[in-house]
C-alpha cells in the first residue's frame, strides 16, 4: 500500500516539476561552449538546479523516497539531454 501511495505522490509531483527556461545543455549549446568552459558551465548549472529542486521538494514537504525521486527527476529535467 505504501508503494502505491509513494508512486502516486511521485507522479503528481513529477508533473509539476520546474521547467523554467531552457535546459543546461540547451543553454550551453546556445552559448556555443566547448571543452572546459562547457564542463564548468554544466557543473554549475546542475548544482544550481539541484539547489532549486531541493527547495521545491522542501516547499512541497516531501521526505524520504518521494523527496529523492522528485529531486532526481527535477535535476534530470533541468540538465536535459546532451
Amino acid at each position: 500500500m505504501n508503494k502505491i501511495i509513494v508512486a502516486a505522490l511521485i507522479s503528481t509531483f513529477a508533473l509539476s516539476a520546474h521547467a523554467e527556461g531552457p535546459t543546461c545543455n540547451a543553454s550551453a549549446a546556445e552559448k556555443k561552449l566547448v571543452g572546459a568552459a562547457k564542463t564548468s558551465f554544466l557543473k554549475k548549472c546542475e548544482k544550481d538546479a539541484a539547489a532549486s529542486c531541493e527547495a521545491a521538494a522542501a516547499e512541497k514537504k516531501l521526505a524520504g523516497a518521494a523527496k529523492g525521486s522528485f529531486t532526481k527527476k527535477c535535476v534530470k529535467d533541468a540538465v536535459g539531454a546532451p
